[in-house]
């Protein structure tokens, strides 16, 4: 049976070691300028570091180039594609077509991830990105685990799905917060970094949405952390390629003890099923303690029903 690559998403190279340790096959790393909603940022040098770090430990890196490019930007992708051919990466994680247009000329030999974060819905769109030189989908986190052994049966490209981590809601090129405060006639400057999160209160439903803002923009989570570590049975049966631990506004010491709990959980599903039987609700209760209080962990939306 095939074994699914676990993804995670490190803070820090020294970070990064400690996943290494814990069992990591892959990371995305990247810096804010290009990548959407990383968990940490990592510049050139460090984007280097990373790639001989991980491929000494036969590891793999994925960069991350999922933002929007407006015009200005435009015109620095190639110059950033040609690094990271250069450097090695396994792949880049792209969404705007500016990366597939850029990526063809300034770096061929480049693998492309097709991430756009909710539009990857069913095999042949992913099919049809795959045409265009993705090897793989990002599927979106808002569909069901149905549609996810469908699409795996039927893609010809490699896919991937989210199994812990907080989700995108919402995401706005516009500062905001910013203008918010503006708007009130306050001076307080909204600083551009994940660790100084604020907390969006929806008192009707009783739910706490972390916010943020970066060069990106305005983005909203989601108020529960999604957990599927008890329920990979279906997936693996399914081949699904690669299982991704989501790290953004979690803390170095959360991704290492979730990616060990993972690790386990994928190991004992492939080769003793029954163990994994036998531990898997353990291993959830372990996650749980882990969380914040405000955010508890939930299915996502795994078990919700398909509405056409």
């Amino acid at each position: 049976m095939k074994k699914p690559e676990l993804l995670v998403t490190p803070k820090d190279m020294a970070n990064m070691r400690d996943l290494i340790e814990a069992g990591a096959d892959a990371f995305v790393i990247g810096e804010q300028r290009y990548g959407l909603r990383l968990a940490g940022e990592f510049n050139r040098t460090q984007v280097a570091e990373a790639i001989e770090l991980a491929h000494a430990q036969n590891r793999k890196v994925y960069v991350a180039m999922n933002a929007l490019f407006h015009n200005e930007k435009v015109d620095e992708l190639s110059d950033y594609l040609s690094f990271l051919e250069q450097a090695n990466a396994d792949a880049v994680i792209f969404g705007d077509p500016a990366v597939l247009m850029a990526a063809r000329e300034a770096a061929p030999s480049l693998k492309l991830h097709w991430n756009t974060e909710t539009t990857a819905t069913n095999y042949y769109t992913c099919n049809y990105w795959g045409r265009k030189g993705a090897k793989r989908a990002v599927l979106a986190r808002e569909i069901n685990m149905d549609s996810i052994v469908e699409m795996k049966e039927n893609a010809e490209v490699e896919i991937e799905v989210q199994v812990h981590g907080m989700t995108c809601m919402f995401q706005s090129k516009r500062s905001l917060i910013g203008h918010y405060f503006e708007y009130q006639g306050k001076s307080m400057e909204v600083e551009k970094a994940q660790d100084k999160t604020m907390i969006l209160h929806d008192n009707e439903r009783n739910n706490k949405y972390p916010i943020f803002e970066d060069e990106n923009g305005t983005h909203i989570m989601s108020p529960n952390d999604m957990c599927i570590i008890d329920e990979l049975e279906e997936m693996i049966d399914a081949e699904v390629d690669s299982f991704k631990i989501d790290g953004v506004l979690q803390t170095a010491e959360y991704i290492v003890e979730a990616t060990k709990r993972y690790r386990k959980a994928i190991d004992l599903c492939v080769e003793d099923r029954e163990e994994y039987e036998n531990v898997k609700e353990d291993l959830l209760a372990e996650l749980e303690e882990q969380q914040q209080e405000h955010r508890p962990l939930d299915t996502g939306f795994f078990f919700k029903e398909t509405v056409y």
